[in-house]
C-alpha cells in the first residue's frame, strides 16, 4: 500500500517545517548530483531557508560565476548593468561631496577665495570667527584643567612637606633622642660618634653674622637655618 498524497501547503509548525526543508533539500541536492554524474550536466543550486541560512550545490566541473556568465551569454542580458549604473551614480555623488568639502577647507585657511561674492565672503568670515571662538574656548578649558591639576599637585606636596616638618619637630621634642650642638672643630668627630649611636644627632652651628644689638633685642643669634644635621 503506497503513501497517501500529501497536500502541498505551508507547514504551520516551525519544527516540522524545518525538518521537511532539510529532508527535501538533501533530496534535491542528491538529484542534482545524480544528474551531474549521469548526464555530464552543469548544475548550480542556491537555496535560502526561511531563517536566511544559505545552502548551495555546484557541479564539480563548473562554478557559480561560470553558470551566471553562461546564463547571460545565452539570453543576451546583463545582470549587473543596473547595479553598476547605481554604483556609478553613488560614486559621482560622493565625489562631488568630497570636492565641495575640500574646497571649503581651503577657503577656511584663506585659499581659493577669488570666486566668492560679498555675501559668501561675509558668511565665510562668520564661520571662521565662530570656529576660532570654539578653538579659543577649548584652549582656555585645557589651560584651566592643567592649572587645577598643578594646583592639586602643589597642595599635595605642601601637605607632605608640612607632615615632614611635624614629624621632625616631634622627634626633636622626644626626650629619648639626643641632640648636640658642636662647632666646626668638633663636627667631624661628633658626626662619627652619631653614626655609631642610633639616638644621637649632631648639629653644626653656623654664625650668621647677625649685627650685634640690632632690632631683634640683643646680641648675635642663630636661626633654624643655621643648623646642619650630621
Amino acid at each position: 500500500m503506497g503513501r497517501g498524497k500529501i497536500e502541498i501547503k505551508r507547514i504551520e509548525n516551525p519544527t516540522n517545517r524545518q525538518v521537511t526543508y532539510s529532508k527535501r533539500r538533501n533530496g534535491i541536492f542528491k538529484k542534482a548530483q545524480e544528474i551531474t554524474v549521469l548526464c555530464d550536466a552543469k548544475v548550480s543550486l542556491i537555496m535560502f531557508s526561511n531563517t536566511g541560512k544559505f545552502h548551495e550545490f555546484v557541479s564539480p566541473t563548473t562554478t557559480t560565476k561560470n553558470i551566471f556568465d553562461q546564463y547571460q551569454n545565452t539570453l543576451g542580458i546583463d545582470l549587473w548593468s543596473t547595479h553598476y549604473g547605481r554604483m556609478q551614480e553613488t560614486y559621482k555623488k560622493l565625489k562631488d561631496v568630497n570636492d565641495k568639502l575640500r574646497k571649503q577647507i581651503r577657503q577656511r585657511i584663506g585659499e581659493d577665495l577669488d570666486d566668492l561674492s560679498m555675501d559668501e565672503l561675509s558668511s565665510l568670515e562668520q564661520k571662521v570667527t565662530a570656529a576660532a571662538d570654539a578653538v579659543r574656548e577649548r584652549k582656555y578649558h585645557v589651560i584651566k584643567t592643567q592649572t587645577d591639576t598643578y594646583k592639586k599637585k602643589l597642595k599635595s606636596l605642601e601637605e607632605r612637606h608640612g607632615n615632614i616638618l611635624l614629624n621632625f619637630e616631634a622627634k626633636y621634642e622626644d626626650p629619648n633622642l639626643n641632640y648636640g650642638l658642636v662647632d666646626d672643630g668638633d663636627y667631624q668627630s661628633a658626626t662619627a660618634l652619631s653614626n655609631g649611636a642610633p639616638n644621637l644627632y649632631a648639629f653644626r652651628l653656623y654664625n650668621a653674622n647677625f649685627p650685634q644689638g640690632g632690632g631683634g633685642g640683643g646680641g648675635g643669634g642663630f636661626g633654624p637655618n643655621n643648623l646642619s644635621l650630621g
